[in-house]
């Protein structure tokens, strides 16, 4: 009997390791998935700055005709 129950606890052990490393996997991903969004929105703003830069240099222009 003790070789089943050591079988057993192998398993239940092994299946522990792999459930953590399938959640650090899904962590990593995350994490990931963020920094993507992060620098999605930092270049939609770098975006918006340029363009509101240009719009006031064409109004500028504009009042100096």
């Amino acid at each position: 009997m003790g070789f089943l129950d050591d079988a057993k606890e192998t398993v239940s052990e092994a299946a522990e390791q792999a459930g953590r490393k399938i959640d650090d996997t899904v962590d990593r991903a995350k994490d990931q998935f963020d920094e993507v969004k992060a620098d999605a929105a930092v270049k939609r703003a770098e975006a918006e700055r340029d363009s509101v830069e240009r719009r006031n240099a064409a109004k500028e222009a504009m009042r100096d005709e």
